[in-house]
């Protein structure tokens, strides 16, 4: 006789779709309020994230030499742009001409100047142990635009941190699309396609694996985990017809791709080549199709030796593709409600003048996020880091509150998004005191 097991791992629908459980999503209709209701600013997010920690100084916050003594300052051209006459470095030309979209955060702050420690609080608001990433938990606050796709999906993540949920239920984890460094034009959603069998036939053997998960769930009444199997297999089915079309980008024009430097791949230094651009048209494509949380990665900001020619290429990787992002957003009517976040777990001090060195450090007192869309006054600076740079002193904002300004955007209020595990109640904020930035809203 088969087991169960053996079946379920041979079966075109079988074990392929269990291993989708946790990248799958409820439709919004089936989804739950897990928070009271409030008026939302934005559906969705883009969090572009530059992992390694992006040298503010060199980018949006300027700090020219001043005073008769010279100080660790801004070392590339800055220049004002737009209506608003927002100050951005001359190695973001493409994204400077969205000056007036960019809602620039001055006065980051976080616990620690760790990679691991800080890109950990950054995704999950914990610096030390496992929790459920931002994606996660919005996730699991709104429910999916589209019953077809998963709601959270993670492109290029190299840590399963990005899109984990943790103690949440596993059908609120993110989708990975390309992990640590994978070639972005053959990243896809895994066991998602096969032409082996008619669709019909797929139909049947998935009737048929379902009737006796269903014989097996009416033993094990309320088993909220046989029951999200049952679901995510369902949806997984779905998935089949709807993924593979997203994630082809072969029905974009030239112009589209140039725009978006789909598969330039700069290696200098530090800088990776990610294809970056295919990333941001894919981001694009994901929140037009209804997906409620996208990330986007760009590691390899890290840059304590060469400071100015791999900040250089990493700005040359990322720029273009952002414009044409937030171009696009604007052009198809997307940008007002959707919500783009730029950062990393943390800044760079400047360099030092006249030492003859061209290296930086990490600096978690003061850095540099910027949102734009959702809701989020354009061509406005918020905070202010001190002369130098070393450490924001006006309009100071922690992850926390960086967190708790989100999930307000999206109508969520973060106080009340909650989930018991472990004896105790926990959200993404903590347990210690967040603000939301009413400050950042248009």
């Amino acid at each position: 006789m088969i087991s169960r097991r053996s079946m379920l791992q041979t079966a075109s629908c079988g074990f392929g779709f269990l291993s989708l459980q946790a990248l799958l999503q409820q439709s919004a209709g089936a989804s739950t309020e897990r928070t009271t209701p409030q008026l939302a600013r934005a559906k969705r997010v883009i969090f572009l994230c530059m992992s390694g920690g992006p040298a503010q100084m060199d980018t949006f916050d300027y700090k020219p030499q001043t005073g008769n003594k010279k100080h660790p300052g801004s070392v590339f051209e800055f220049q004002q742009r737009g209506e608003s006459g927002l100050w951005v470095s001359e190695l973001m030309p493409e994204t400077a001409r969205h000056a007036d979209r960019l809602c620039v955060i001055n006065g980051m702050y976080c616990d620690t100047g760790n990679h691991a420690q800080s890109f950990l609080q950054l995704h999950t608001g914990e610096k030390l142990r496992k929790r459920p990433s931002m994606g996660s938990w919005i996730s699991y606050g709104l429910g999916s635009e589209n019953a077809d796709l998963p709601s959270f999906v993670s492109l290029n993540a190299a840590k399963p941190s990005v899109y984990s949920s943790e103690f949440l239920p596993t059908e609120f984890a993110g989708t990975p699309i390309g992990t640590n460094g994978e070639d972005m034009s053959l990243a896809t959603i895994r066991d998602i396609s096969g032409n082996h069998l008619p669709a019909e036939v797929k139909r049947s053997q998935l009737d048929f694996v379902q009737s006796m998960n269903r014989d097996h769930l009416s033993d094990r009444n309320g088993d909220a985990a046989l029951e999200g199997v049952i679901e995510s297999m369902e949806l997984a089915f779905r998935m089949q017809a709807a993924a593979p079309e997203l994630l082809d980008l072969s029905n974009e024009t030239e112009a589209t791709l140039r725009r978006y430097r789909v598969g330039k791949k700069l290696s200098v230094g530090t800088c990776r080549p990610t294809d970056f651009g295919r990333q941001c048209l894919l981001a694009r494509r994901l929140a037009e199709a209804g997906v409620r949380f996208i990330e986007v990665n760009h590691g390899g900001w890290d840059q304590h030796k060469n400071h100015r020619r791999d900040l250089k290429a990493n700005c040359e990787t990322v720029d273009a593709p952002i414009a044409a992002l937030l171009e696009d957003l604007a052009a198809r009517g997307l940008l007002d409600d959707t919500l783009l976040v730029w950062g990393g777990e943390f800044g760079r001090p400047g360099l030092v003048p006249d030492d003859g060195k061209d290296e930086t450090g990490h600096n978690s007192k003061g850095f540099t996020f910027w949102l734009a869309g959702g809701g989020v006054k354009g061509g406005h600076v918020h905070g202010r880091t001190s002369e130098t740079g070393d450490r924001a002193v006006e309009g100071k904002v922690h992850f926390r509150d960086l967190h708790a300004t989100i999930l307000h955007l999206m109508g969520l209020r973060h106080d009340q998004l909650t989930y018991h595990h472990g004896g105790r109640t926990h959200r993404l904020t903590g347990p210690e005191d967040a603000k939301v930035v009413h400050e950042l809203f248009a």
